[in-house]
């Protein structure tokens, strides 16, 4: 007889041993994954997945004792799942360990690990649960710990993965502006940007306004870069590398003349979407941005592909999935983007870049070293004091620094840098 809610925690287990072991997101792999379960259990599937990964710092320090050397990847796996559950879920110790021993048995390679996972995981049913609150916050994996440590120090570095632990809350963008109105709609808070955050938001599509499309879901700081942009009604705007289209919607709904351009079909098709919902309007392309011949342009507004390391706490997956190889190829693509960016924009035009990354290397320096390859361009320190941006996260010589330790009492925000540049008339 198979263990009742067996099918979420199967597929979470392979899910996380795909991100550990092969290096993929979980993005990636989650359709795939979860395509043969109902709707509850693929949501499930994936809070488990995304949960474990979380926590997987804490919970490797609870297994810690009970192993004498790592079992296979699909046996640890199994483990990790368990201990959350078990320590962070509140789930009974019984039906876990009993999921978890005919988990293990599933693998061809784990099958005689079973009988080790059914003895640690009673041992920490009876004990590890007390002491889960007492273990220190999981850590980022050094390979990103140690420049953090290096740029910001390591307090804030702490309070960084104390904001990763605390997980990421709805936040939505309102059509007309009117943060107010819609924080009372879908029993939200505004936040001090006029973004309006929800706690315990359920199923997206199912909120008062989705389908009307009076509203998109964008974390606050990420909504930030075009209201620094500031667009005005029939001014020409490019939103290069604009999937998923939060951005574009912003612009449009601002009243300017938008175009979007990505270079996927796929994602631009969502931004297509999200118009259609709506009821937005803006030009579509899908082109490398490196090639795009249009404009000039008013202003340019450029997200630039980058680390994503500031959407940690919302994509836990990712410290795991990456360790900074494939990171110096990526600066180099974000400076000839903004060497591009800047060649599309008119005289006097302007230029938002932004990333949502923790790394100086994708935001303060890179507009250091863009300064030095274009002296006539200017910063425009001025146009980042927006409501609600506090002034000490503003550097006048390089951008707006965003951090998730900021807004703790709120529920944080993701990682993000915005910087303008002004082109000489």
């Amino acid at each position: 007889m198979t263990t009742p809610g067996l099918a979420p925690r199967r597929a979470a287990v392979e899910m996380i041993r795909l991100v550990l072991e092969d290096g993929r997101l979980l993005s990636e792999i989650l359709p795939s994954r979860t395509s043969r379960l109902d709707p509850a259990d693929r949501a499930r599937a994936q809070r488990l997945a995304v949960t474990t990964l979380r926590w997987m710092d804490r919970a490797d320090r609870v297994l810690g004792p009970y192993l004498k050397k790592r079992p296979d990847p699909w046996t640890m796996a199994v483990l990790r799942l368990a201990v959350v559950e078990i320590c962070l879920g509140g789930q009974a110790g019984h039906g876990v360990v009993n999921a978890a021993v005919e988990l293990a048995q599933q693998d061809h390679k784990g099958k005689h690990m079973s009988g080790l996972v059914n003895a640690v995981l009673r041992q920490v049913a009876e004990t590890g649960p007390e002491g889960w609150d007492k273990l220190p916050l999981p850590r980022l994996p050094k390979w990103l710990r140690k420049p953090l440590i290096a740029d910001f120090g390591k307090a804030v570095v702490e309070a960084m993965e104390a904001a990763h632990a605390a997980g990421a809350q709805l936040d939505l963008t309102p059509k007309d502006g009117d943060a107010d109105t819609l924080a009372a709609r879908v029993g939200g808070v505004v936040l001090p940007t006029g973004s309006v955050r929800l706690k315990d938001a359920g199923q997206v599509s199912t909120l008062p306004g989705y389908e009307a499309g009076d509203w998109w879901v964008q974390d606050a700081a990420a909504a930030l870069p075009a209201r620094v942009l500031n667009p005005q009604p029939g001014e020409s705007v490019l939103d290069l590398c604009a999937a998923p289209g939060g951005k574009t919607l912003q612009l449009a709904a601002a009243g300017a003349e938008v175009t979007a351009l990505d270079i996927s079909e796929s994602r631009m098709e969502r931004v297509r979407e999200n118009l259609g919902r709506t009821g937005l309007e803006a030009r579509t392309e899908v082109a490398d941005a490196l090639e795009w011949e249009g404009g000039p342009y008013d202003a340019v507004l450029l997200d630039a592909p980058c680390s994503a390391t500031g959407t940690i706490r919302r994509h836990p997956d990712l410290p795991y999935a990456k360790d900074g190889s494939d990171f110096p190829s990526l600066f180099e693509l974000q400076e000839y983007l903004i060497d591009r960016a800047l060649a599309l924009l008119k005289p006097g035009g302007r230029l938002v870049y932004c990333t949502c990354s923790l790394l100086i290397d994708e935001g303060e320096e890179q507009v250091r070293d863009a300064l030095e390859r274009h002296p006539e361009l200017t910063l425009s320190p001025d146009d980042l004091k927006l409501p609600g941006v506090d002034p000490e996260w503003i550097d006048p010589a390089t951008g707006l620094r965003l951090r998730p330790d900021y807004w703790p009492d709120l529920g944080g925000m993701d990682g993000f840098f915005i910087a303008v540049f002004r082109k000489p008339a």
